[in-house]
């Protein structure tokens, strides 16, 4: 119950697709004319067109690969951002995007985090309120990894459109498990993870980017990458300018079946069982006292994690008992995001997060429920 955090079981094959890699094929990309060298290059580029069928991109090369969404967000926001710049954000935000704007914000650089309500819903009002001669982007969530509230971003989207500002996703929380569009959410990056929604290994990460937003954003990592090997400035084209040194190779190997199970299955589909087991399991909750359900108390607007909080009980005992009696795995805490949590109103206490796969079935959400009125009883 912990998919939130990271997807378990992953899709199917990933994990032979990556030995298969590691014993057979082996080789870097970019580097040899050798069939192995070339094998790896194909799936390799392969990764990057299935990332654009997936995301609804159309310029493979414009996909670079990190080794996870923080990494991602960090090159967007320090490569973008400069000490005369302002950035919007909201207050739902992940550490993973606001501990780079702190550190940037140290440099000179402002920012506007504007409150959300205490379900996690944004108020698009707010935006134009925020706004400045010097605003550069608005960078935001898609979905709360805490509450799993979903963000309105197809119309700030079209805020920043209206007003030339760049827009920056972080969909770790929305890849693969809802629709993430990037035309029709009209942005100029979109950072992913591999290894939560998208069902592949951890390690592999990325962002989708435009050219506009490529060209005015600096490379933080240089170093080799197989091309123009005959200057020692970096490349200026894409992807080798955010790409340097040796890849995850079996990471995006992973990634690929991961993907092709995806596309194939059908994000609808997905989707449709997620909920089905999340709007259970709040409806579960609704009947057992003492449990606080926070954010939306249904299905609407929402992607499939919820957390709970025990008023009479501690959030960090619960998950404990939950782990050792139970074998449940769940994650308590804060979640790598006190502003989300301050807005929700669950600072400094935290909650219990319990989030669904599609590999979750309605028989653990149900021994779940059972867990959780067993130990709300006993405890009181």
């Amino acid at each position: 119950m912990d998919q939130a955090a990271t997807s378990f079981p992953k899709a199917p094959g990933v994990g032979e697709i990556i030995c298969s890699f590691l014993r057979n094929i082996g080789s870097n990309i970019n580097r040899g004319s050798y069939t192995n060298s070339l094998e790896a290059g194909r799936i390799v580029y392969e990764t990057r067109e299935l990332l654009c069928e997936t995301f609804n991109f159309t310029k493979p090369e414009n996909v670079i690969f990190t080794k996870n969404i923080t990494e991602s967000l960090n090159y967007l926001i320090k490569g973008l951002l400069g000490p005369e710049d302002h950035v919007i954000v909201s207050s739902m935000e992940h550490n993973a995007v606001m501990r780079p704007l702190h550190s940037q914000a140290k440099k000179g650089m402002k920012f506007t985090r504007i409150n959300c309500n205490n379900k996690g819903d944004f108020d698009l009002g707010h935006l134009k309120k925020s706004l400045r001669s010097n605003t550069k982007a608005v960078i935001m969530t898609h979905a709360s990894n805490v509450c799993g509230t979903i963000l309105p971003l197809a119309l700030v989207g079209d805020f920043c459109q209206a007003n030339n500002l760049f827009f920056i996703i972080d969909a770790a929380q929305s890849a693969g498990s809802i629709k993430v569009d990037f035309q029709a959410l009209n942005c100029d990056a979109l950072a992913f993870t591999g290894h939560k929604g998208l069902l592949g290994p951890q390690g592999i990460g990325g962002f989708l980017i435009t050219d506009k937003l490529a060209s005015h954003l600096e490379s933080l990592i240089e170093g080799g990458t197989g091309s123009s090997s005959e200057s020692e400035e970096q490349p200026p084209y894409l992807p080798d300018k955010f790409e340097a040194g040796t890849p995850n190779i079996p990471g995006i190997f992973g990634l690929h079946k991961a993907l092709k199970f995806i596309l194939e299955t059908d994000l609808k589909t997905i989707q449709t069982q997620e909920l089905s087991l999340t709007q259970h399991f709040i409806q579960g909750v609704k009947n057992i006292k003492n449990i606080t359900l926070i954010g939306h108390e249904d299905v609407h607007n929402r992607t499939a994690a919820v957390s709970l909080d025990f008023p009479l009980l501690d959030n960090g005992e619960v998950a404990n008992i939950l782990a050792k009696e139970y074998t449940i795995m769940t994650r308590s805490g804060l979640h790598c995001a006190p502003s989300a949590h301050k807005t929700l109103g669950t600072f400094p206490q935290g909650t219990v997060r319990f989030s669904f796969g599609f590999f979750n079935t309605l028989e653990e959400v149900d021994s779940t429920l059972n867990a959780l009125n067993t130990i709300v009883k006993e405890k009181r």
